[in-house]
């Protein structure tokens, strides 16, 4: 083509393109996107969300669902069952920390990755290349005209190479290459001839990148990201079960705080009844009564508060354990909460909060990390040099002229050396180089700052266990007293010594006294928990264990190999036996028996009130014994203390004991 033709050619060229691309024609090139393209709800794959019934409300409570009786420990067992992200109560709802059960595994796969750099490297190509290149040669007849030529020629080269890194940070490869070329129409002395060599060779730094340390640095921090992944989840489990059992005893106080509720408004039916027959015999005027029926509507007021805080906790215990918002069931709490004190020493759980505080953990694998990542970058401060070797055996074969065969072998060559580079000051190296030391030291102050807050939080821990516990023992105090009170003050007001504000007044404290001594030994209980949570230890105290589930996938033969089995899922589960299973509901502990006899003063109004939550029915196994609890052990299944080492080796990751032998209980009672 003439050259002046070339402009018009590209033109043409460029307006064909601007067409295709203009009509949406796809011949192998994509189209610009110029609009919005986002699918509509519908469009998308459904999700499946559960059919389940509809939750109870206070319009529709249903208190004659069929009762559940579960224990604490059997609520721990079912949410581990049912665990595949971990949640944990806030409120009256369950929200996800994030963390899954694949979590660990998916992080593992790193290590594998970081491995991979020291796998043997195979290349293999095989190309075949005819080329007839034009040449100008002179005209042999006439030295005034040029002839132009074909050189044409078949080519075959097959090059093969094995390299293999080495942990010191030397490479080594070995390569054969081979040709096969053929030269038709030309008279060469070779025609075809075959070139081939093969050759050996090795690469090993002398200053940067030397050094098995700094070689296996990558690996190493696969290892403790790892760990770190299996400690953040161990963590999020640990909040799991904490608000396991700070939801289960909540629900206790929510059912103890009906039942208060419900008999102040049948206290209360007394004296209106009493005000009514006063006022048909004309000894009491019209305004008492009416007081009396805003109390009483103020108490069914406070009533039906106290019931949708029951379906609250209800169904936020039902959320932390998996279930669906309601299964035409009631879940009736069964194990007697802790009113006994319990005693501990203060050095003890500051090494058990130290040692096994999952947090903290995860602080000393950061440090660890970046120490690793120091080499690196140590060693990323240094010049290059790196010592080189070859050697290389060639050989050359082919047909000559005459058509016989020649082949030539034993020629070799070597060479050794040295290669040597430097970025002129080092800036980037250096500046690397000092960021990771400053990052290790921001980590060691995390790490302090760690081991700083874990004993602030214990110490709340403690402290607030001090009060709910004296709380509660006041509480008690102030409900025999509200108790006394209000049968004295009923029956005066029954013979009209008393004035109905006497009565009211010894009502609500009476009701707030039940409620506040429940409210505080749940506090008590729940703190408990927490201070296990803080030393790091509720998990092995609970006899919870993380079992390893392994998946098939493909191996290192490939897809058509059988797939080799990897860590997929890390299960928590183990038998918890720890709660025991009393053979009533767990607010009977707090005698809910009524202050005062109703039926003697007055039936209720018939259908004003709502009926009360579901009794639990007799379990069939016999009732567990009612002891004196001398020490946690008794109770709870946990020995007594025994500190672990403190220089313990470290605990595989993939799978922990959860034994009670690990982590003894942080725990002793003093006998009241």
């Amino acid at each position: 083509m003439s050259n002046r033709y070339l402009p018009i050619g590209v033109l043409w060229v460029l307006g064909y393109v601007s067409v295709v691309q203009a009509q949406e024609i796809r011949w192998g090139i994509m189209p610009e996107q110029r609009s919005l393209s986002v699918r509509s709800p519908e469009q998308l794959r459904p999700a499946g969300i559960p059919r389940t019934q509809a939750p109870a409300t206070v319009n529709s409570p249903q208190w004659d669902a069929q009762a559940v009786p579960l224990s604490l420990s059997d609520v721990l067992n079912r949410s581990l069952g049912n665990m595949d992200a971990v949640r944990v109560l806030s409120g009256v709802n369950a929200n996800s920390t994030g963390r899954t059960i694949y979590d660990v595994a998916v992080n593992n796969t790193g290590i594998d990755a970081a491995r991979g750099a020291f796998d043997p490297n195979l290349n293999i190509s095989n190309n075949f290349l005819n080329g007839n290149s034009p040449n100008a040669i002179p005209n042999p007849g006439d030295p005034t005209q040029t002839l132009i030529v074909g050189s044409e020629s078949d080519r075959n080269n097959f090059n093969m190479n094995l390299s293999k890194r080495m942990l010191t940070g030397g490479v080594i490869d070995f390569g054969v290459i081979g040709g096969n070329n053929r030269f038709p129409g030309l008279s060469l002395p070779l025609n075809p001839q075959l070139q081939s060599n093969a050759a050996i060779q090795l690469s090993q730094p002398i200053l940067q990148g030397a050094g098995v340390a700094v070689n296996q640095a990558p690996i190493v921090i696969a290892q403790l990201d790892t760990e770190r992944s299996y400690f953040q989840f161990k963590d999020s489990v640990q909040s799991h079960v904490e608000s396991i059992v700070q939801g289960y005893w909540t629900l206790v106080q929510a059912r103890t705080e009906l039942w208060a509720r419900e008999q102040q408004v049948r206290l209360l039916e007394f004296a209106v009844k009493q005000a009514e027959a006063k006022l048909e015999t004309g000894d009491q005027d019209f305004s008492p009564l009416l007081q009396q029926r805003v109390a009483i509507e103020n108490f069914r007021a406070s009533v039906l508060v106290a019931e949708g805080n029951l379906l609250q906790r209800e169904s936020a215990l039902r959320n932390v354990l998996g279930l669906s918002p309601f299964d035409n069931d009631r879940i009736i709490p069964t194990t007697p909460l802790v009113d006994q004190k319990i005693t501990w020493d203060w050095n003890e759980l500051l090494a058990l909060a130290e040692q096994y505080r999952p947090d903290i953990i995860e602080l000393k694998l950061i440090l660890e990390a970046d120490q690793q990542r120091m080499l690196i970058r140590n060693n990323d401060a240094l010049p290059s040099l790196d010592a080189v070797a070859l050697y290389r055996w060639n050989g050359l074969e082919g047909t000559m002229p005459n058509g016989s065969e020649i082949r030539g072998t034993g020629f070799d060559d070597w060479s050794l050396g040295v290669n040597f580079s430097v970025p002129l000051g080092l800036r980037a190296a250096r500046a690397g180089l000092r960021q990771q030391e400053l990052l290790i030291q921001r980590d060691q102050v995390n790490l302090q700052q760690g081991l700083h807050q874990a004993a602030h939080n214990l110490a709340i821990r403690v402290r607030n266990i001090e009060l709910f516990f004296a709380q509660y023992e006041r509480f008690q105090k102030v409900r025999e007293a509200a108790t006394e009170n209000l049968k004295i003050q009923t029956g005066n007001f029954e013979l009209g010594r008393e004035p109905f504000i006497v009565v009211l007044q010894a009502v609500v404290d009476w009701g707030n006294a039940v409620s506040s001594e429940a409210q505080a030994l749940v506090q008590y209980n729940s703190e408990l928990a927490a201070l296990e949570r803080e030393t790091g230890t509720i998990l092995e105290t609970h006899g919870i264990t993380f079992v390893e589930e392994r998946f098939a996938s493909i191996g290192p033969l490939g897809r058509l190999a059988v797939p080799v089995e990897y860590p997929g899922v890390l299960s928590p589960g183990g038998e918890n036996g720890r709660y025991p299973n009393g053979n009533e509901p767990a607010e009977r502990q707090f005698r809910l028996d009524p202050p005062v006899d109703v039926n003697e003063m007055g039936e209720p109004a018939p259908n004003e009130l709502p009926p009360p939550p579901a009794e639990l029915p007799l379990p069939n196994q016999p009732p567990a014994p009612v002891e004196a609890i001398p020490a946690l052990g008794s109770r709870l299944n946990v020995p007594t203390f025994n500190p672990p080492a403190m220089n313990a080796p470290a605990v595989n990751p993939t799978r922990v004991s959860g034994s009670n032998s690990l982590t003894p209980s942080i725990f002793r009672y003093s006998q009241r």
